[in-house]
């Protein structure tokens, strides 16, 4: 909430400002001060204040001012603003306009210049407890007008209640027993006073005479559900009404000569007008049907709860199946096919769509095989493909199939997950190689090709069995280029349009490999081998000889052989197991004829 206001106004800018000093030191933390230089700036100055909602205790204004005096602001701000005080600060005005100032404009005080500190605070202090204590008055006075206008409204309408209220008393009777509740009115000592129709029905009985309250319950026979005992004295609603407190019971048992009636009951206290308890009420029906209702309910209840169990049960079940289904049928691949669950797809269901494809192979895998019996080649085939999985799903990729031990994995997102997922498995199957030695197992090798291209994903197979496939020329690319790996003795290549795909090559260990064209293709391949995934050491022999392989790679390209070659012997030098540089150094020496230059070393 914002301060109220103090107005300080005077066209000595050099007083106003000691002014505000002044009172700002000693009112600071309840009040605001605000200056004006001129009569007309003061009521611009309250205007804006009065539209803002604020709160204006007090203007003090100095009498001679250029264009208005300050009596005739005084009595422009009684106008505007009759709740604020006003002192008028000056060495210079006459009797008659600080006359003009107290009957028009309601003059609070009439302070001398120069004003002695003191005099001052102690003038605002008063004029501000005067202007608070006529507020609250002021407050005070509207509220007794209020509350004397509320209480003529109700000796008004105590008069009419009082000519109406033996009227009323009959009509309530009647009403009473027209109730389909029970109504039992007793006095402070829980005699009977009055009992509607329907609560003698429920009661077998009327009115009876009875001692006090502890008799009124067995003469009822008023029982706790359940028990063979009189409902307990402290419990029962008209004690409780009668000590004060209103209560809700539904434990109440009537037990007639040939039935027993179960009883919900609220109990109430009825008070006079100086907040006296003179009666106790209790209003009561019988909820034999709701009690039935409730022992349905609970047999319902049961039942629902039981099928409820038993439809978890089914969609764990159903989750289970969904989940087994997914390691058969990717979630990816139902997706590209615009799919959420595996029972909407249809035979013939296709999509096209940019990928790269990756295949993985174990080298000689055959020759492993045959030393392994064929639980052994399982347990083999399974443990080196669990390793392998991870590395796919990682990078954002899902495994299409697999072909005995190769893998087919497709990534939708980006050409760099292949590769990273490539590099990965490299890199897995070095620590699994170590566990295989460790084991005395023998280590393996593999090859991974990389293509990227459009393809079709969709369903083949027949009504009983269908499969989901990919099929594409990009995808049988990808398959030779993996069969590469083993000609050039590399682990991972990948096609120039991976290549072009990437989005940061260079942040990838790579070199041209060569332009090949592949079996069933008319057209040359660019191929790329990715070594970022080699046994540190050789990824750094690779890493020193590739500026001397590229160069060799591009004489070759240019038929200068002998100069090649020289670079490819280099390589060999620093790198003796590059089987790469091998390969091309006897190119050279096949197309040079000079024997000498075949492994010089």
């Amino acid at each position: 909430m914002k301060k109220p206001v103090i107005i300080c106004v005077d066209d000595e800018i050099s007083l106003l400002k000691s002014l505000k000093l002044e009172l700002k030191n000693a009112f600071y933390q309840d009040y605001a001060i605000e200056i004006a230089e001129g009569g007309e700036e003061a009521l611009e100055l309250i205007e804006e204040l009065q539209e803002e909602g604020r709160e204006i205790p007090l203007i003090i204004s100095d009498y001679l001012m250029p264009n208005m005096k300050g009596d005739e602001l005084l009595k422009r701000v009684q106008e505007i603003s009759p709740h604020t005080l006003k002192v008028m600060l000056t060495g210079q005005a006459n009797l008659e306009a600080i006359g003009n100032a107290i009957n028009y404009a309601k003059l609070y005080r009439y302070i001398a210049k120069p004003w002695q500190s003191e005099d001052l605070i102690l003038t605002v202090k008063e004029a501000l407890n005067s202007y608070n204590q006529e507020q609250k008055l002021g407050q005070q006075n509207a509220q007794i007008v209020e509350f004397n206008n509320i209480l003529q409204g109700l000796l008004s309408e105590q008069s009419i209640l009082i000519s109406k209220l033996h009227e009323e008393e009959q009509r309530l009777k009647k009403f009473l027993d027209a109730m389909p509740v029970g109504v039992l009115v007793t006095d402070t000592e829980g005699k009977p006073f009055y009992i509607n129709s329907r609560a003698q029905e429920l009661l077998g009985k009327g009115r009876v005479e009875i001692a006090n309250l502890e008799a009124l319950r067995e003469a009822y026979q008023i029982y706790r559900a359940k028990t063979n005992q009189l409902y307990p004295l402290e419990e029962d609603a008209i004690f409780c009404a009668l000590q004060g407190r209103s209560v809700y019971l539904d434990d109440w048992q009537i037990r007639q000569a040939d039935k027993s009636i179960p009883i919900e009951v609220w109990g109430t206290p009825i008070y006079d007008e100086e907040g006296n308890i003179i009666y106790a009420i209790a209003a009561f029906t019988d909820i034999t049907e709701r009690k039935k209702a409730e022992a349905e309910r609970s047999k319902w209840t049961k039942q629902l709860a039981d099928l409820n169990c038993n439809l978890q049960k089914a969609l764990e079940t159903e989750f289970q199946l969904t989940e087994a289904a997914s390691r058969f049928v990717p979630n990816q691949f139902l997706s590209f096919l615009g799919y959420e669950s595996l029972v909407d797809v249809k035979l013939g269901d296709a999509v096209e769509q940019e990928m790269s494809i990756l295949f993985c192979d174990i080298r000689d895998f055959t020759t492993i095989s045959e030393k392994l019996s064929p639980q052994d080649n399982f347990k083999f085939i399974n443990s080196y493909l669990s390793r392998m999985e991870p590395a796919i799903i990682e990078n954002n990729g899902f495994i299409d199939k697999y072909i005995g031990d190769a893998i087919m994995a497709l990534f939708g997102e980006s050409a760099d997950d292949a590769v990273k997922a490539g590099i990965s498995m490299l890199q897995k199957l070095r620590q699994y190689n170590f566990n295989r030695c460790q084991g005395g197992y023998p280590a393996i090798k593999i090859g991974v090709g990389i293509n990227t291209g459009s393809l079709m994903l969709g369903t083949v197979g027949g009504v009983n069995r269908m499969d989901s496939t990919v099929i594409s020329d990009a995808v049988n690319l990808a398959a030779r280029v993996e069969t590469l790996t083993k000609h050039y003795g590399v682990s991972m290549l990948i096609t120039q349009r991976t290549f072009s795909h990437l989005k940061t090559p260079e942040n990838y260990a790579m070199r041209q490999v060569d332009e090949v064209q592949v079996k069933g293709k008319s057209e040359s391949v660019l191929i790329y081998e990715v070594f970022e995934g080699d046994p540190p050491e050789e990824k750094e022999a690779k890493l020193k000889t590739l500026e001397r392989f590229t160069e060799g790679l591009c004489l070759y390209s240019n038929q200068q052989f002998n100069k090649a070659a020289v670079l490819f012997a280099e390589c060999l030098r620093l790198h003796p197991q590059d089987r790469l540089a091998l390969i091309y150094l006897q190119l050279c020496q096949n197309q040079t004829k000079d024997n000498s230059l075949l492994y010089p070393f």
